[in-house]
C-alpha cells in the first residue's frame, strides 16, 4: 500500500475546505492509498530551514500539497519529498501577476495585462501610472488583487477616479490591471486539468455581474471545450509545471478563447455537481502513476 501526506492549512477553519479534504482522503482510500492529513503548522514546526537534512523515521511515497504555503512546499522538496503540485507551480498560480509573467514568452492568448509598480511606501504617492495604463486599456478596466480567490478582490473600474480608489484599497504592489473583455461579461469556462488531459469542464454564466463565479451567483452547465480551449489549458499547465489545476477561459469578440486565470488547488465540488466527474479520484490515480 502506498502512503502519502495531504498538507492543508492549519489556520483555515471552513466546512467548504474540510469537505474537499475529506473527499481527497476518501478517494485515496478507494485507491488503496494510506493518506494522512497534516497541517502546515504541524510540519513547519518540526522541519528547520537551516542547513542539514531531517532524520525522518518514515517518509511517505508522496505529498499532496493542498495549501499555498510555498515556503513549506520548497522545504519538503529540499528534503527529497515528491510533492504534487510543486512549490514553483503553486506560487505562479497564487500570484496572478506571476502567472502572466511566466506565460509571457508563450503563444497562449490572454487579455492585455499590466502589473502594479513597486513602491516602498505604504501607499502610492500618486497614480500617474494609471493614466499611462488607461491609454492602453481604456475603461472599463478590470483590477484584480494578485492573491484573490473565488472571484473576491476583482473589480471593474469605470473611470480614473474609480481605478485610483480601488488601487488605494488594495494597497501597493498587490494587483494587476487588465483589459475588460465585454464579450465575455458574466461568462467563462472552467477546465479541470489532470496531467496532460482535460478531464471535465463546465460553463459558468452570471447575468447579474461581470464575474461568473458560482460563489457570486454564477450558474453552471456541462460544457464540451473546443480543441483550441483544451490546448490552451494543457499548454499553460505544462509551462507552469502543474500536475493538476482548474483553468478559466473567457472569449473575445470573435469568440476566440483567452486564458483568464489558473487555480493550482481548484475546488472541485461544483464541477462534480455539474458534470459527475470526480477530480479527486483522477488526481490520486495520476499521482500513483507518477511515483
Amino acid at each position: 500500500m502506498k502512503q502519502g501526506w495531504l498538507i492543508v492549512n492549519g489556520f483555515l477553519d471552513s466546512p467548504k475546505f474540510d469537505e474537499i479534504y475529506n473527499w481527497i482522503l476518501s478517494a485515496a482510500k478507494e485507491n488503496d492509498v494510506e493518506l494522512r492529513k497534516l497541517t502546515n503548522d504541524q510540519v513547519t514546526s518540526i522541519l528547520p530551514i537551516s542547513t542539514g537534512k531531517t532524520d525522518w523515521k518514515a517518509k511517505p511515497d508522496f505529498v499532496l500539497f493542498w495549501d499555498k504555503d510555498v515556503k513549506l512546499a520548497r522545504m519538503l522538496e529540499a528534503e527529497g519529498f515528491q510533492v504534487f503540485n510543486k512549490a514553483d507551480a503553486i506560487e505562479a498560480c497564487d500570484d496572478k501577476s506571476l502567472t502572466f509573467i511566466k506565460l509571457k514568452e508563450t503563444d497562449i492568448p490572454m487579455p492585455v495585462t499590466f502589473n502594479a509598480p513597486l513602491t516602498f511606501e505604504s501607499k502610492y504617492p500618486d497614480y500617474t501610472f494609471l493614466l499611462q495604463v488607461e491609454n492602453k486599456l481604456g475603461y472599463p478596466m478590470v483590477i484584480k488583487k494578485n492573491e484573490g480567490s473565488f472571484g473576491n478582490e476583482v473589480f471593474l473600474a469605470k473611470d480614473f477616479n474609480e481605478a485610483a480608489h480601488i488601487a488605494e484599497k488594495l494597497g501597493p504592489n498587490s494587483f494587476i490591471m487588465q483589459e475588460y473583455i465585454e464579450s465575455s461579461k458574466g461568462k467563462s469556462a472552467r477546465l479541470q486539468v489532470v496531467g496532460s488531459e482535460v478531464i471535465t469542464s463546465m460553463k459558468l454564466t452570471n447575468e447579474e455581474d461581470f464575474k461568473s463565479n458560482v460563489t457570486g451567483g454564477g450558474k453552471m452547465e456541462k460544457y464540451e471545450p473546443t480543441s483550441e480551449e483544451k490546448e490552451i489549458a494543457i499548454k499553460a499547465c505544462e509551462k507552469l509545471g502543474l500536475d493538476f489545476a482548474g483553468v478559466d477561459i473567457i472569449w473575445n469578440e470573435d469568440d476566440k478563447p483567452l486564458l483568464c486565470e489558473i487555480n493550482s488547488n481548484a475546488h472541485f465540488k461544483n464541477i462534480f455537481d455539474c458534470t459527475g466527474v470526480d477530480a479527486a479520484d483522477a488526481i490520486i490515480k495520476y499521482i500513483l502513476k507518477k511515483i
